[in-house]
């Protein structure tokens, strides 16, 4: 077996060597991927892409990244300490946060599959018999011959690939084990072996072991949502938050495990709660993980989805929360994504190669799922606005609102400044302001229109506009708002300007 990185790590494209391309397969994977020509090997650092991925696939966690990355360079360069194994990591904090995701991600980056993981589900092992099914019963005991252990070499060494040689062992909630299984770990994480019933052994040296637990979660949830004091009625800083978890975790450690446990621990991680960019980002991976598994699955009748920025935010409006982070996410997502998606395709409501369009309906309280025609044009999942204005203030403060909600927001303070933009980008809007120092908003606008006939433009003016004006900007439907104005007015102007009229087409 080769102890190197996969040879996939060397390939990631951009738009240099150390670049990360997010789009690229080993990001948005499919069960069944199509075989593709081997690329040409590219002088990449394998460990910064490493890294790059990781960060991309457990979204919201940069500590596991910044910690856990440097042990596999340990044992990529041979470096990795003898006798005990690569890495072990306490990984703790709310559930939905991450924590057994991280191990599944590394599955996926270093051997091809998120199965390559040897799991211990601890919540089987609460008796103290149960744990002799790990080693298997020692000769004498009836029975002895036909216990298979769980722990064996054998499936140890199944869970590595000829890619890299460095297997991944989870004991999953391992607060809800036996004190007799935390007792039979001692060995394995000092010396990196497990001696059987039989009497035979298992190495552990080319592994990395991971223990996830819940231990203080509740205690952190109390923190995070206080319910009286003065914590209740305003946020606090996020390194505060962080330090105090941090804090509210060790102490749960300490309470439930003997100091000899946790000092055979290399790391000991403690998992944030995820942000609204975090769970956004999260979604993304989902919606595209289900484009995937349609392609996949359906084959030469496969179809677009295509849920633009208003389903996204009722998605996660409606599947988000403290208690269960992004678990409630994914079952959100099955359930008002997935299920109906399945109905329209088993009584045949849709067309190969169409297109499934997600909407909220009337009553914001459910999701209608459509077919569009061949003329109507795809909805952006996240709107990219230009914004012309040579007020810093302002470009500063929009450019703040939009990037929280998800949009991504094109600066320029005159009129060469936004035509120079249109030569790199599309945005799918343009908010420009009237008085600009080149030139005014309406002329402007009716540039970018020639360039690109299907940019929703609106003018900002703190004045009354020239009869002229007024004219030119009926004529090619440019709104037009008067300062001052709230930053829900623009977000909200620009929505009903991306968003077709509703109910056309429906099925």
């Amino acid at each position: 077996m080769s102890d190197r990185l996969p040879e996939q790590l060397h390939n990631q494209g951009g738009r240099g060597p150390y670049r990360y391309n997010r789009g690229s397969p080993m990001v948005e994977r499919t069960k069944n991927p199509q075989p593709t020509p081997r690329p040409k090997k590219q002088p990449t650092d394998p460990a910064e892409n490493l890294t790059a991925i990781l960060s991309q696939k457990v979204v919201g966690q940069p500590a596991a990244t910044r910690v856990i990355v440097p042990y596999i360079q340990m044992f990529q360069a041979g470096l990795a300490p003898e006798g005990r194994p690569v890495g072990v990591f306490l990984l703790l904090g709310p559930t939905g946060t991450g924590k057994a995701k991280t191990v599944e991600a590394l599955a996926d980056i270093l051997h091809g599959s998120e199965k390559n993981v040897l799991k211990v589900d601890c919540g089987e092992f609460q008796m103290e018999h149960e744990v002799a099914k790990l080693i298997g019963a020692p000769p004498g005991y009836l029975g002895h011959r036909e216990t298979q252990p769980m722990l064996t070499q054998q499936k140890l060494n199944a869970v590595t690939t000829d890619r890299c040689g460095l297997s991944l062992v989870l004991f999953d909630e391992i607060e809800k084990a036996a004190p007799s299984l935390t007792r039979l770990l001692l060995g394995v994480l000092d010396k990196g072996v497990l001696r059987l019933g039989d009497n035979s052994t298992v190495n552990f040296e080319k592994s990395l072991v991971f223990l996830t637990s819940n231990l203080g979660a509740r205690e952190m949830m109390k923190e995070i949502n206080p319910d009286f004091g003065f914590q209740a009625g305003a946020g606090m800083e996020r390194h505060d938050l962080t330090s105090k978890l941090q804090n509210i975790a060790l102490v749960a450690v300490r309470k439930k495990f003997s100091p000899e446990f946790i000092n055979r621990i290399d790391c000991i991680i403690t998992y944030q709660p995820l942000t609204v960019e975090s769970l956004s980002a999260i979604l993304d991976h989902q919606i595209s993980d289900l484009q995937n598994h349609v392609n996949t699955r359906l084959g030469p009748r496969c179809f677009t989805i295509e849920v633009p920025f208003e389903s996204r935010q009722w998605l996660l409006r409606k599947g988000t929360s403290p208690e269960y982070g992004a678990r409630e996410l994914n079952r959100t997502i099955h359930r008002n994504l997935t299920q109906p998606l399945a109905t329209m395709v088993a009584t045949g409501q849709v067309e190969p190669a169409s297109r499934v369009r997600v909407e909220t309906a009337e009553d914001d309280e459910s999701l209608v799922l459509r077919t569009t025609g061949p003329d109507e044009a795809e909805i952006p999942a996240h709107p990219t606005v230009l914004l012309v204005d040579d007020n810093r203030d302002l470009l500063h403060f929009l450019e703040r609102l939009m990037a929280e909600a998800g949009w991504k927001l094109l600066t320029a303070e005159s009129a060469s400044g936004a035509r120079k933009l249109l030569t790199s980008e599309k945005p799918n809007a343009a908010l420009l302001d009237y008085m600009l120092p080149d030139g005014n908003g309406v002329e402007l606008g009716v540039q970018l229109r020639q360039i690109a006939s299907r940019m929703q433009v609106i003018v900002m003016t703190g004045s009354v506009l020239p009869p002229e004006e007024e004219a030119i900007c009926e004529e090619h439907d440019f709104p037009v708002l008067r300062k001052p104005f709230l930053a829900s007015d623009v977000m909200n102007q620009i929505r009903s300007r991306l968003t077709p009229a509703a109910g056309a087409g429906a099925r």
